[in-house]
């Protein structure tokens, strides 16, 4: 298990520390803060806390640039998923991999601020996973998955799903070095989600639309969000499926299938 928030060395050949999520400039329920100094003069923080956040996105976006090249080199396909607590990105990850084993070696970075259950369920279904836990961190970041990669060493040609915090607001900043960003959400969440996190489903190229079979008693609309997915992102792939009865999961799985036909012939 690693964990955020201390120094660590890996492939890229440097050590860095996790910066202090208190510098973002963008709002979280737990970064409400306030400076205290002890001088009379005023002045403005702004430019500086704006700078801070540029050069986080810019180091963050380097390191993404070069777990790509890793990813790609390798043939290995990363996908990034993304989503609120509770949409069923574990339960779908269990399913994807049992359908998948052992023709398809199947990968999982899991991130939670806080315990191992979902590492624990993931490595009892059949995969390799390593769990980081980022404290008080909302999303996680390209050097948590070099440190990871290198400690699981994905096989070539296999898949490396990284189940991001469930936040439907920052992991929308970050790139991980991922293939794609895939948003989920379940019905029992509401329609209107895309409206809501219009950046986190313009960031994803594909939204998965989970616990479907709950439809008819949550009055949701599988219609309506559709449109409101694709009013938000035209260019949006839309999977509607229930990971836990099976409905609509031969189709995710094609999808896989082909995104690895498509890396392999790249």
């Amino acid at each position: 298990m690693l964990r955020a928030g201390h120094e660590h060395h890996h492939h890229h050949g440097h050590d860095h520390h996790h910066h202090d999520h208190a510098h973002h400039a963008h709002d979280h329920s737990h970064d409400d803060h306030h400076h205290d100094h002890n001088h009379d003069h005023d002045h403005d923080h702004g430019g500086r806390i704006i700078s801070v956040e540029q050069a986080v996105l810019a180091e963050n976006d380097r390191l993404a640039q070069r777990n790509r090249g890793w990813f790609e080199g390798r043939g290995v396909l990363a996908l990034n998923l993304v989503s609120s607590p509770g949409a069923g990105k574990t339960t779908l990850l269990e399913k994807t991999i049992e359908a998948l084993s052992p023709s398809v070696e199947l990968t999982v970075i899991e991130g939670d601020q806080m315990t191992t259950n979902d590492a624990d369920r993931i490595r009892a279904a059949g995969a390799n996973a390593l769990q980081i836990n980022t404290g008080a961190g909302c999303h996680l970041e390209a050097d948590m998955i070099a440190a990871a990669t290198q400690k699981l060493n994905p096989a070539p040609g296999s898949i490396v799903m990284i189940e991001n915090v469930g936040n439907l607001v920052c992991p929308a900043m970050f790139d991980l070095g991922e293939r794609m960003k895939i948003a989920i959400v379940s019905t029992t969440e509401g329609d209107d989600k895309p409206l809501k996190y219009p950046y986190m489903f313009r960031a994803s190229e594909v939204v998965i639309v989970n616990k479907i079979d709950l439809a008819p008693y949550v009055d949701f609309d599988p219609d309506r969000m559709t449109t409101n997915i694709l009013k938000v992102n035209p260019h949006a792939r839309i999977f509607m499926l229930s990971a836990r009865s099976g409905e609509g999961m031969a189709e995710w799985l094609d999808y896989l299938a082909t995104l690895k036909r498509e890396l392999a012939a790249a």
